[in-house]
């Protein structure tokens, strides 16, 4: 294994051709990258003990793993070597999205401008794929793939990878994580054994160990860094706050970096265009990236983005995959992902070509763990923030407005016909009442929405110290009454039905017509759950849900809540019951225990009577066995000495109607 020594070298060092050094340079690339400053030598050379092995490289997300195997591949296919054998398809570059398809395919493009005979070409998903066919027919060198439409073409016998020489595999631990597995291991098992195969990784993934093992031979291991730690130009941070708060929070630190150029991660596409449509309405330059989008609008909203028409960018894992932005100042997550892999790819997406960023976490407590298992992995320390006040970003908005005004250069000629007209219009106004009407236009928004900003709690770890739960205003644990401003609410499903925090919060939004109901706390029981909900949306979720809504199988219905849910008492736990009683599965379970003692009622009346019932009156006789019953019917037989059993003669049965039966003859002339 190899690991990156600490010694800078240019790019005309790494042995590679004037070709491709002319593009570097017009790209603006000065020296090297950690993983490109070891992986480009090490693909070039010559010597014939590495021509035939293959290659995992590890570095995190933005290291410039792209240039990486992309340099040396364009030279390896430009030599003389390999322009002998056509218009075959000689390298395969394997991403998870239809983003970083086009990404790896464009730069491909700019690195090979000066090598017109190398020819590259994106097949994806979302786009026609009757171009790509063609495309396939004429001849290309090189093919940057999703593994889905690369499958298609190939089951459409358009796709020819018999002369593949070079296999790379970009982001792998993330085609890995969603759901190409088949894909893959259907493509590799179609490419010549011969080739080589790249593997480029974030993470060392388990499953990355497997493919490893199942698809590489002997592969050179190539390391920038330590496995699964986080880039070294990143700042952790995080904001504990109320899971009703996460979007105020949000505002205010998107509001307290007025220069900020972000991509902000949410969990869901619902939940990624709700935060796109709430800060676009807000008057913030923003767009949302999902997969609920076409083709068309992702790329488009893409372009936007990478051209900095676009300020901020709301987007879900998987969209915002292929995103290539060196000049990222922030990533912001609503929220925690899943897995640590995820986190290291978001928070990997800034701090990039060695510029510093900022990951910021907006997370409520129960997320706190989740803090700590992330710190372990990348072993980078987060950093508890403390939101700023409304004051503090008024103060830094106000700036952000005085040095654009500084920073405009004016072109006399072009405002010189427009400058009398201008005067004479605003002749009525002094210097100073200008700078008002001025400030006014461009930073009254901040200034009328921060005059009236809801108060967010900002919770500390030292929450659970005595101090902090006697504060005034704080619920105690075990307290379940509702939150100031907030009505608690009995709604008659809960875990066994299927129904979660997420569940019941989109079963509100979906059936609560009107403004998207507030809600706060909620305390989720086997059989209902307790929510919370803004006291003016009550009454609207009361009468949603009583006209007939159903979930999952179950009528559900909601009412204002007067009893709290603690199994640590009896009342508690008899006021539970009684509650979760009106539901429709313990009716179903009522009715059919009723039905069980009634069968149990019915089934006791028709027993058998007694014998005294029935007027028997003397003792009952000897109870007979087999065997006694044996020598009753076969009394020539032998019986056992010292047994009492039916011993003497025949009984004659012919005043009780018997007919003796005679034997049978044996012949006729007997007679």
């Amino acid at each position: 294994m190899i690991t990156f020594a600490a010694k800078m070298k240019t790019f005309s060092e790494l042995g590679l051709s004037d070709a491709l050094l002319s593009a570097i340079a017009e790209q603006g690339y000065e020296t090297p990258m950690p993983i490109q400053e070891e992986v480009i030598p090490w693909l070039t050379e010559a010597d014939v003990d590495n021509q035939h092995s293959d290659l995992i490289a590890l570095a995190q997300t933005g290291t410039g793993k792209t240039a990486a195997y992309g340099l040396p591949l364009l030279q390896l296919l430009s030599s003389e070597e390999n322009l002998g054998e056509g218009k075959h398809v000689r390298a395969l570059v394997l991403a998870p999205t239809r983003e970083l398809c086009i990404q790896i395919a464009e730069d491909l493009q700019d690195f090979s401008r000066y090598l017109p005979h190398i020819s590259i070409l994106a097949v994806y998903g979302g786009a026609g794929i009757e171009p790509q066919m063609r495309a396939l027919r004429h001849g290309v060198d090189i093919v940057v793939a999703t593994p889905g439409r690369l499958m298609d073409l190939m089951n459409r016998g358009v796709a020819d990878l018999s002369l593949v020489h070079y296999v790379v595999l970009d982001e792998a631990d993330e085609m890995l994580s969603m759901g190409f597995q088949e894909d893959l291991n259907a493509i590799l098992e179609g490419v010549p054994s011969n080739h080589r195969t790249l593997l480029f990784s974030a993470t060392m993934s388990k499953e990355i160990e497997r493919i490893a093992k199942r698809y590489l031979n002997e592969a050179h291991q190539i390391q920038v860094g330590s496995r699964n730690e986080g880039s070294e130009n990143v700042n952790h941070i995080y904001y504990m706050v109320r899971a009703k708060d996460k979007y105020a929070a949000l505002k205010r630190v998107v509001d307290y970096y007025p220069r900020i150029y972000a991509i902000i991660f949410c969990r869901t596409k619902a939940e990624t265009q709700e935060v796109a449509d709430n800060l676009i309405r807000d008057g913030y330059n923003a767009d949302a990236l999902h997969g609920d989008l076409s083709q068309q609008q992702r790329d488009l909203t893409m372009q936007k983005f990478r051209h900095h028409r676009t300020q901020l960018l709301v987007a879900t894992d998987v969209a915002a995959r292929g995103l290539d932005v060196d000049d990222l100042t922030h990533v912001i997550n609503y929220g925690l992902p899943d897995d640590v892999e995820s986190y290291t790819h978001r928070s990997g997406r800034t701090g990039r070509a060695g510029k510093k960023g900022t990951s910021i976490s907006i997370v409520n407590m129960r997320e706190r763990s989740r803090i700590r298992q992330v710190e372990k992995q990348i072993q980078k320390s987060f950093a508890q923030g403390t939101l700023p006040e409304p004051r503090e970003i008024c103060s830094k908005q106000l700036y952000h407005v005085i040095d654009d005004i500084e920073r405009v250069e004016v072109d006399e000629e072009e405002i010189a016909p427009f400058m009398s007209e201008v005067q004479k219009r605003w002749e009525w106004l002094d210097k100073e009442d200008l700078i008002k009407r001025v400030l006014s236009r461009e930073f009254g928004r901040f200034l009328q929405y921060y005059a009236n900003a809801p108060e967010i709690e900002l919770i500390t770890e030292g929450k659970q110290t005595r101090e902090h739960a006697e504060q005034p205003g704080r619920r105690r644990r075990g307290d379940h009454t509702a939150e100031e401003g907030y009505t608690r609410l009995f709604i008659n499903v809960g875990k066994i039905d299927g129904m979660f925090a997420r569940e019941i919060i989109g079963m509100l939004n979906k059936y609560v017509h009107g403004d998207k109901v507030n809600v706060g706390r909620i305390d989720l029981m086997r059989n209902f759950s307790f929510v919370e909900v803004a006291e003016q949306d009550a009454d609207r979720v009361i009468r949603a849900l009583k006209h007939g809504v159903t979930v999952k199988g179950r009528s559900v219905v909601a009412d204002r809540s007067d009893s709290e849910p603690d199994g640590r008492t009896e009342r508690a736990g008899r006021q539970d019951r009684k509650r979760a009683a009106r539901n429709k599965g313990d009716r179903e379970e009522r009715n059919s225990r009723r039905k069980e003692v009634s069968r149990g009622e019915a089934n006791s009346s028709r027993r058998k009577p007694s014998r005294e019932e029935r007027g028997y009156t003397e003792a009952r006789g000897k109870k007979y066995t087999k065997e006694d019953w044996m020598k009753f019917l076969h009394p020539d037989k032998a019986q056992p000495k010292g047994k009492d059993g039916l011993v003497g003669e025949i009984p004659d049965f012919s005043e009780e109607g018997w007919a003796r039966r005679r034997p049978a003859r044996k012949d006729k002339g007997d007679n």
